[in-house]
Order: structure tokens, then sequence, then C-alpha cells
């Protein structure tokens, strides 16, 4: 029986959402659990943080914070960056997004092709160092101090929950049977904790596992450092993070995440950036753990297309 399409939408922004889960077949040890990928690049930026956009820009509109002629302004690597500029583009906003060199040129060109204005903050050695983020934060503060600008603060703002909440909604219809074990990678850390809110609804026994780049243990170990896996590891612990909805919190290898993500392209046929490698290679690892008749589930965060630029694929 083939599914039922989604009716027309109004607006782009009716294209968020609703994306498929496939299973790993060949990355996935024998003897292992089942590990299963929800292909979040299907949003239309590539990248699930179109979700997290989307509910904050309406939630700021359904309270009066943001009205027509405002400005909306950010600090973003990237990936939320781009999934404003593409909301706010729909909605007829501006957008100033406070972004650096570090990260993908991909990205910062994407957001420039929504219209948003972007300001550079420079990485001397182009990687995310402790205190590069914190100072495109304080930068997107001092723009937003105009009267006509509306701060969406993505690091404290609970509206991406909302959006993000959807994911785990969307996972509970697409896995009946139930889910064991759900590991994601934390940045904002909006995904994981709207994922867990549901999941831990439902049921108590489910695992979840909070993930972190090796590089940069600011949650496993309570030590910044510098790394190069975009949309995590923000140097310091995010307010959304609660202790309450997580189980464990792993740290990863930045190496292991990027050889992960040229077997996924090899092997898979999945081609994604350098954080969903580094959730897959946790979730086998727990896949492993669990064992047969089991079910773990991740996400690809976004595509591999926004880092062809970069070294992640160019020797796979």
């Amino acid at each position: 029986m083939r599914p039922t399409p989604p009716p027309p939408g109004e607006t782009a922004l009716d294209a968020i959402g609703n994306t498929p889960v496939v299973r790993l077949r060949r990355v996935v040890p024998d003897g292992a659990a089942q590990v299963f990928v929800k292909l979040e690049y299907f949003n239309p930026t590539g990248s699930y943080k179109d979700r997290m956009a989307k509910s904050m820009i309406l939630e700021a509109e359904r309270r009066g914070e943001l009205k027509p002629g405002m400005t909306v302004v950010e600090a973003s690597g990237g990936s939320t960056g781009s999934s404003l500029a593409f909301v706010c583009a729909v909605k007829g906003y501006q957008f100033i997004v406070a972004s650096s060199n570090a990260f993908a040129m991909e990205k910062l060109r994407t957001m420039r092709g929504f219209g948003a204005t972007v300001d550079l903050t420079h990485s001397p050695s182009g990687k995310i160092t402790a205190d590069l983020i914190p100072s495109m934060i304080r930068h997107a503060e001092e723009v937003s101090e105009r009267e006509d600008c509306y701060y969406s603060n993505q690091f404290n703002n609970r509206d991406a929950l909302i959006g993000y909440e959807e994911i785990g909604h969307e996972l509970v219809a697409q896995f009946p049977d139930g889910i064991d074990a759900f590991c994601g990678a934390v940045g904002v850390a909006g995904m994981a904790m709207g994922v867990a809110r549901v999941l831990k609804g439902r049921s108590e026994l489910v695992r979840i596992v909070v993930l972190e780049p090796a590089s940069s243990p600011v949650i496993t170990e309570g030590k910044p450092g510098a790394h190069h896996v975009e949309g995590i590891g923000v140097g310091f612990v995010p307010p959304l993070l609660d202790q309450t909805l997580y189980d464990e919190a792993r740290a990863v290898s930045e190496a292991e995440a990027r050889a992960m993500c040229r077997r996924l392209a090899r092997e898979e046929g999945l081609l994604v950036g350098t954080s969903t490698g580094l959730n897959v290679t946790a979730a086998i690892a727990l896949a492993k753990e669990l064992g047969p008749g089991k079910t773990v589930v991740t996400v690809a965060c976004d595509t591999g297309l926004k880092y062809m630029n970069g070294s992640l694929l160019s020797d796979a």
C-alpha cells in the first residue's frame, strides 16, 4: 500500500517535518540491536533546525513580541541561521545573524541567499573554540538592542522545544512497538530535550543518551576545547539541557564521527554531516550493549551537501 502524501502546503513552512526513518544495515555489526536514523535533512534547508526556527518565530508572533517590520537577530554557526533566514524570508522579516568563518562556507552562503545580513566573528584557527560562540552571542545581543529588533536567543528560547517535540511525536507514530534507546548530540540541546520529553512521557524505560565531541567534553568532564563538529559542543552547558530528561552523557571521538560519515555515504547511501556521524557512532555502541531484539534510534541532523567545500568527504 502506497503512503498517502501530505496535502499541498500554503507556504514553504508546511514542508517542515514528517521526515522518514531508515534502518542501517551494513554499518551495524551482527548481534547488535537494530539502529534506525530519522532523516532530518528532508526538511527544506536540509536540517532539523527548520523545526525550531519555525516554532520560535510563530510563538513570538503569537505573543506579540515579533511584529511586521521588525528584524530578527540570532547568533548561529549556520544551521539555525539558515533555518531562521528561510523562515524570515517566508514570513517577510529582515534577519541579521552573528556567525563566523569557522563554519561551513555553504551555510554562510545559504544564509545570505535567503537575504540575511551575516556579521562574521573571525576565528584565527578556523575552529570552534571555547570563546567563539559566546563572542557571537555578545555581538547578537548588542545588535538586538535596537527597538525594531527581536532577538530569538536560541540558547535560552524554550519555544524551540515545541518544534523539536514534533520529532518525538513522529517517532512514537513510526515505532508503535516502542524505542529502547535514543541518542543525540547536544548544541543548544533543544532537539535532544524535545524528543526526550515526548519519549519519556510515553515510557520511562526508554534510555536517553546525550552526546558531545570528546575534544570538548563540557557535559561529561567540564572541560571545553576546540573542535570542528558544527552545531554541537558550544563550549558551555546549554541552558535548555535538563538532567532529569536524560540517563547518560557520552563524549564521542570526532575522528570516529568523520570516519562514520564516510562509511554512511559509501555503505548506506546516506550523505550526512559530522554531528550525524557522531550520533550514529554512539547509536551503534548502544546497539552493541543492548543486543538483539532492541531498537536504537538517532537522527541525521543535516545533509552532507553542506560540507562539500571542507575536508569531511574529500577523502571518501
